[in-house]
């Protein structure tokens, strides 16, 4: 277990920083995440700092300085090529918007300053000078036995600002933290708060949930505590929606392990897993054998994850891609297919356009499998259809209507008219290269387009 240590080893830089406050007569210590972090022995590189030194002060203190939040007391200084925050030791009351203060004052002492911050574990600062603890809140015993707890007040904590449930989540997700009892019912009484923080807010903190190792965790105390039902009630209603057969868990328990399942590092793959089933709920449908089907689901829960997404303010490429993996992640290679059909394979995922499409479709079939039962896949799970692309692709194939040797104007030349007909004919000799590799030489192409325009075209 860890030790609760009453003094951190500090960077160079923030020694060397902490000269000039110094020799203006001012305090300066290291907060929030970083004290955090570095007490768990993490690495550190972004640093805050809280000063009784007011922000004009230390805009006369150092060469470079930013006023980036000079309302809220906040600056950001340039040293050493750094880019440090900066804050004024300060006190805030009244939040009418659930997100920022309504009245700032500037505080005495770093302890007053620790008060008015969201967990235990975040209240602790370091002084620059020798690295000594400021710990009012006991915030180093709460992060010795991984627990997330509000400092004073939660409800208070949490009506001041709507975004520390959600915060409180992600970090249990992403330091396997359990959350005090009292903080965790003190959520869904403040969830009038909660709704009014902007959705780019909940974007971050969604995002940094899914990047956690076990996103699961974060994900149920969403949905226990109501913030779910807020932003995204696509997902509560695939609780209960049981898939007899291959699946031990209803939709949306197989759609958190799925994510589980999946590489923490893309989040394009863990966005996907966490939405690929979302349409089953609207259809479903139970068969005569008393087995609910799914059919086209993977169709409906790309569309459903477009709007999703949309409304969450996820960029127009992370959505069209998100919806693509969705779109075909149920793919079922049979040792029978042709090589045709392995190119075909290929051009439906779109591997000419999309860089990583096939490794991310792959992941995210492993996901889905461990999704069904919490057990890890074989790792040759998908060798064999791997080696089948892998051979396909040593050849020179045709993936896309541009990797034919013949183009439109070739068309045009030998008397095609432009227009939808060039298309046309296009498509049909994709087909014919798709089928015969060989085929993909110009000579051959014009003839094959010059027969197909005369009898199926022409008038």
């Amino acid at each position: 277990m860890m030790r609760i240590r009453s003094s951190l080893q500090l960077p160079y830089i923030l020694k060397k920083i902490n000269v000039f406050f110094e020799r203006a007569g001012f305090e300066a210590y290291l907060v929030g995440g970083a004290v955090r972090d570095m007490l768990m022995n993490k690495d550190v590189s972004d640093f805050d700092i809280a000063t009784n030194a007011k922000p004009n002060q230390v805009m006369s203190i150092f060469k470079k300085v930013i006023p980036t939040g000079i309302e809220h007391g906040t600056v950001t200084v340039i040293f050493q090529g750094e880019h440090i925050e900066v804050t004024t030791f300060r006190t805030e009351k009244d939040y009418s918007d659930g997100r920022h203060p309504d009245n700032i004052e500037y505080a005495a002492t770093i302890e007053e300053d620790l008060s008015r911050r969201d967990f235990t574990m975040n209240a602790i600062a370091a002084n620059l000078r020798n690295g000594s603890i400021v710990d009012p809140f006991d915030g180093r015993h709460d992060i010795k036995i991984k627990l997330i707890r509000c400092v004073g007040n939660p409800l208070e904590r949490f009506n001041e600002d709507g975004l520390r449930p959600i915060r409180a989540l992600r970090f249990a997700s992403v330091l396997g933290f359990d959350i005090e009892s009292k903080t965790l019912e003190a959520i869904p009484a403040s969830l009038k708060i909660t709704e009014k923080i902007a959705v780019e807010r909940f974007h971050d903190e969604l995002l940094k949930m899914l990047k956690s190792p076990v996103p699961s965790v974060g994900l149920r105390l969403m949905e226990q505590t109501g913030i779910m039902k807020i932003f995204l009630p696509e997902l509560c209603e695939c609780r209960g929606v049981m898939q007899k057969g291959f699946h031990n868990f209803d939709v949306l328990d197989h759609l958190y392990y799925s994510c589980d399942g999946t590489d923490n590092n893309n989040i394009n793959v863990r966005l996907a897993a966490l939405f690929h089933d979302v349409g089953k709920p609207s259809v479903s449908a139970l068969g005569n054998d008393g087995v609910y089907t799914f059919y086209q689901h993977e169709a409906v829960s790309a569309a459903m994850t477009q709007k999703i997404l949309e409304r969450l303010h996820f960029s127009r490429q992370t959505i069209t891609y998100v919806c693509h993996l969705i779109k075909n992640h149920m793919f079922f290679y049979e040792p029978h297919w042709t090589d045709a059909a392995v190119r075909r394979f290929l051009v439906r995922i779109k591997y000419s356009e999309y860089e990583n499409v096939l490794e991310d479709l792959f992941e995210l079939r492993r996901g889905d499998l461990f999704g069904m039962n919490r057990i890890v896949p074989p790792s040759n799970q998908l060798l064999e259809f791997q080696k089948r692309i892998e051979s396909v692709l040593e050849n020179d194939n045709a993936l896309s209507l541009k990797d034919l040797d013949i183009n439109g104007r070739d068309l045009m030349k030998i008397g095609i008219p432009s227009g939808k007909n060039i298309g046309i004919v296009l498509n049909e000799l994709f087909e014919t290269v798709l089928d015969d590799p060989s085929m993909n030489i110009k000579e051959k192409l014009l003839e094959v387009a010059e027969n197909f325009y005369e009898t199926r075209l022409k008038n």
